[in-house]
């Protein structure tokens, strides 16, 4: 039986969520004021420093149900992704309520149920004449919520909104937490955008309130932390140290890392990136951070994770397909090659190849984290390496950027937090990307290869261009002008793109057009 939203909503899950929020939310917001201080700091010339943790600290013991982890899915809560992802063969399937999901409030208390129903094994789903179900040998449940940054407008303590982060993992630990425990595996999470060790300690002490408020063992909570911005990248043993009782492993977030470069050094032209397309994880700043996630991790006994295969593999096109495989297979085979534990896959079709990626350095052993990377050595010039990409800024690159930017803010509005546009699955980070890059080129005077300069004038006219092209690819001219809200997702777009000040994340404006049209 399909769990009800008045079984996730319960007046002792509520309570949970307000006490996250009374006990943890002044530091949440002393912690986001912090990163704007640090801007503030680089803005002036400033750089960042490694924190390091203790030399002799190890995390945890790795539950079982964590030791092999080769292949994760990922994508969001909607019910038929739920079934798909836990049935595709991965080993986890992380669950989203973050970057590919957009935060309606029925879409993020929908999401409850699904995983709920999930977790009890008993889920069904019908759609358009298909019948779906969950099998008894799934993958493992990791939940994603939703960053610190992020809120909840639709539950309150005291007029106070709750941030969306307390409110997914409150509502999910409670309902779900003994379950797991009894079904042999456990409360596990991704945690999104750390930007610091002291971010990581508020997590803890986050984790640290529901066991005590659940009578759980401390450590019961297991956490894998995204390193998906710089600032992170210098803090990673340091956040390990932090997470000790509860670190499961890092994740090389490789899409919103690129954005937090741009982010965080946005008044050094020295920082100014190519197109996106040529920043792959073997250019130097990238192959820094990705190698020097995996030493960190070893050296604590934590899994190192890598990142994400956008590709989305063709069904009808078998040249298409061919070459979507043999991008994920080359990726995954340097991320194995490299001592990660583990990837993460947009596509169920893409588990079997990256899979075999893995099977062929990991045999039978389930992880490599006995593979010390003492080779490796990283510092904060390698780390900053930027300069060193090498590519260049193109009129296909620029159009790209727009193209992608409005059609994401268009899906996400309409509900849908994961867009396939032109092959490849994208999410909010790889639309902070295309609007970060095309701030960064015209506040830093960048010149396209043909010799014009990137100005606001013509990013507004590649997007009637654009805008033009994505109305002939639809087909559908009564779909462009009313549910795709082609305007207003343009005006967001341009909003955070060709704004005086670099706005911090595209969907705080987006959020609050979004709440008008759930209410409207």
């Amino acid at each position: 039986m399909t769990i009800e939203t008045t079984e996730i909503l319960t007046e002792s899950a509520l309570a949970l969520v307000g006490n996250l929020h009374e006990e943890l939310d002044g530091r949440r917001r002393e912690l986001l004021d912090a990163r704007q201080e640090r801007q503030r700091e680089l803005d002036e010339g400033g750089t960042l420093d490694f924190k390091h943790a203790p030399e002799d600290f190890t995390v945890a013991p790795i539950p079982p149900a964590l030791q092999d982890r080769r292949v994760e899915i990922t994508g969001p809560t909607s019910r038929k992704m739920v079934i798909n992802a836990l049935n595709s063969g991965a080993r986890g399937f992380m669950a989203d309520f973050e970057d590919s999901n957009s935060p309606y409030w029925s879409n993020m208390l929908g999401g409850q149920v699904n995983l709920a129903d999930a977790v009890r094994g008993d889920m069904q789903h019908e759609e358009k004449g298909k019948h779906y179900r969950l099998e008894p040998d799934h993958a493992v449940l990791l939940v994603r919520p939703r960053g610190l940054h992020l809120p909840e407008n639709h539950l309150q303590v005291n007029g106070d909104t709750i941030a969306g982060a307390f409110v997914d993992f409150g509502l999910f630990v409670h309902r779900n937490a003994h379950e797991l425990l009894e079904r042999g595996a456990g409360p596990y999470f991704y945690i999104p955008k750390l930007e610091s060790h002291h971010e990581a300690a508020l997590w803890r002490d986050a984790f640290l309130i529901a066991e005590e408020a659940l009578g759980l063992d401390r450590g019961t909570i297991k956490a894998t932390v995204l390193i998906e911005t710089v600032p992170a990248a210098f803090e990673m043993d340091a956040i390990l140290y932090e997470l000790r009782d509860h670190a499961a492993g890092l994740n090389a977030g490789r899409w919103d890392y690129i954005f937090s470069m741009i982010k965080r050094f946005r008044s050094r032209p020295d920082f100014v990136l190519p197109d996106r397309s040529a920043v792959t994880m073997t250019v130097p700043f990238m192959h820094a951070y990705s190698e020097l996630l995996v030493k960190t991790c070893h050296a604590r006994g934590a899994h190192a994770m890598g990142g994400m295969s956008a590709v989305i593999p063709s069904r009808t096109d078998d040249e298409a397909n061919r070459k979507a495989f043999e991008a994920v297979k080359a990726d995954k085979e340097r991320e194995a090659g490299a001592g990660f534990d583990g990837t993460w896959v947009a596509h169920p079709d893409s588990v079997a190849v990256a899979t075999e990626a893995f099977d062929a350095v990991l045999g039978d052993q389930p992880n490599q984290v006995g593979r010390q990377r003492d080779d490796v050595q990283v510092g904060r010039d390698e780390l900053l390496s930027v300069a060193q990409t090498p590519g260049e800024v193109t009129e296909d690159g620029l159009r790209l950027n727009v193209n992608v930017g409005i059609q994401y803010i268009s899906s996400w509005l309409r509900g849908n937090g994961a867009a396939a546009i032109y092959g490849l699955m994208e999410d909010a980070a790889t639309a902070e990307i295309s609007r970060a890059q095309i701030w960064q080129w015209i506040h830093h005077g960048e010149v396209l290869d043909d010799g014009r300069s990137v100005t606001p004038e013509m990013v507004r006219e590649l997007a009637t261009e654009e805008l033009e092209k994505i109305r002939a690819e639809i087909g559908d001219d009564e779909w462009f002008e009313t549910e795709g809200r082609p305007d207003l997702s343009r005006s967001l777009f341009e909003r955070v793109a060709l704004s005086d000040d670099f706005v911090e994340f595209l969907t705080l404006p987006a959020y609050d057009e979004l709440l008008k049209l759930e209410s409207g």
